[in-house]
């Protein structure tokens, strides 16, 4: 899908929060579009089916983080334009809007929303070498043999990882069960890298209870076995859907004060059971939550609530809102100016962008953010706690 540079877009302000670290300087060579229009930006999610709720999210953040930039005056002498193609959750689909997008002028592109268009993406735009950002695609093959392809978001299987750190941080337990499905993806990795980093850390894990696909209808015996191990917190690298029923039948069962902790898998929890009271005690790892207290959260959640009518951003909004400033410092810290677009090739285009990312240090809405070089971010995790049927950031009091 190699193609000519078209267009190029004008690159937006980033905000006084946003913090850059070392930039690289483009080099000269071919043809380039007039630098009087915007850079083209290209987003591809499901807007349409079963997923578009997630879609939705995304592209109102991008709008809402274009627009913010465009109006401080946008950077080096460029503005953003963003524009997206609706996948539909389809891996085909997001393949042919990943081509309409280049054909029209594409360069940069924020990859999918879903793990599965992101990878088709990523795989389509291997020999075009433009610069990828992927918000929310956390499958870690997602951005495989790509190294112009990077993630806003943590990996499935560091998404363990993290929430064993958290855990021991926090000293929320030494001894923890760990409830999974065991053929299924998703849930394995995040068990793998836990059980790794709680051997580093010292952290016991008393009990471990696996379920199947075809199989997760009684977890009594799990949860007995689970009871009896001593444990005072389990940990659930599982979905919402099995979250709810183990919590359902798990309840009046574990003790009142048994901790439980999940990763992005169970963010929708109070939505999907059927008394809160089930949920309580359960933690929720997440670098974003509405009710952060800090002030970059605080203005974005109230500049989106007011742009779209009183709707929360989810963890979803977030990450987009994030991905987009992340590409405005990126094209800054690459020094390039709207007036040295035209003598600037594709490659040495492309080729700066991508060397920024792994420079560049953003102070986003959901954390402090660097990257390395195989695409993965590197930023803090925070978890939510349910207490009394609402989630919210956890501070230190159980």
């Amino acid at each position: 899908m190699k193609r000519k540079i078209l267009s190029i877009a004008v690159i937006t302000a980033m905000a006084a929060s946003m913090v850059t670290g070392c930039s690289s300087s483009a080099t000269s060579g071919g043809k380039t579009a007039a630098s009087s229009e915007p850079i083209k930006i290209g987003t591809i999610s499901p807007n349409t089916g079963s997923m578009a709720a997630y879609g939705d999210a995304v592209v109102k953040a991008w709008e809402l983080a274009r627009d913010e930039i465009n109006a401080a005056g946008g950077v080096n002498g460029f503005k953003f334009n963003v524009e997206f193609q609706d996948s539909q959750g389809k891996s085909d689909a997001a393949i042919s809007a990943y081509g309409k997008l280049m054909d029209g002028g594409m360069k940069v592109s924020l990859g999918g929303t879903l793990s599965g268009e992101t990878a088709s993406i990523v795989a389509e735009a291997k020999d075009d070498g433009i610069l990828i950002l992927t918000p929310t695609a956390s499958s870690k093959p997602a951005i495989a043999d790509n190294n112009a392809a990077f993630r806003l978001c943590f990996n499935d299987p560091d998404q363990g990882k993290a929430s064993v750190e958290y855990i021991a941080n926090n000293k929320l337990a030494t001894k923890v069960a760990v409830f999974y499905g065991s053929d299924n993806d998703y849930c394995k990795g995040l068990y793998e890298t836990f059980k790794a980093r709680c051997e580093e850390l010292n952290i016991e894990i008393v009990d471990v209870q696996a379920f199947t696909d075809s199989t997760k209808t009684d977890f009594s015996t799990q949860i007995t076995s689970i009871k009896n191990s001593g444990a005072t917190l389990v940990f659930l690298p599982i979905y919402s859907a099995d979250a709810s029923l183990f919590l359902t039948q798990a309840y009046g069962v574990l003790p009142s004060d048994m901790l439980y902790f999940g990763a992005d898998g169970i963010s929708t929890i109070l939505d999907d059971i059927d008394d809160p009271a089930k949920a309580e005690n359960v933690f929720m790892l997440t670098p974003f939550s509405a009710d952060d207290p800090a002030s970059i959260v605080r203005n974005f959640v109230t500049s989106y609530e007011e742009k779209f009518s009183s709707d929360v951003p989810s963890q979803f909004a977030a990450d987009g809102y994030d991905a987009v400033y992340a590409i405005a410092e990126c094209i800054k810290n690459a020094n390039i100016q709207a007036k040295d677009v035209a003598s600037m090739s594709e490659a040495d285009f492309n080729a700066a962008l991508v060397g920024a990312m792994t420079k560049i240090t953003v102070k986003g809405v959901t954390g402090t953010m660097t990257w390395t070089a195989d695409g993965e971010t590197v930023k803090d995790a925070k978890a939510m706690l349910i207490k009394n049927g609402i989630a919210a950031l956890y501070t230190g009091n159980k």
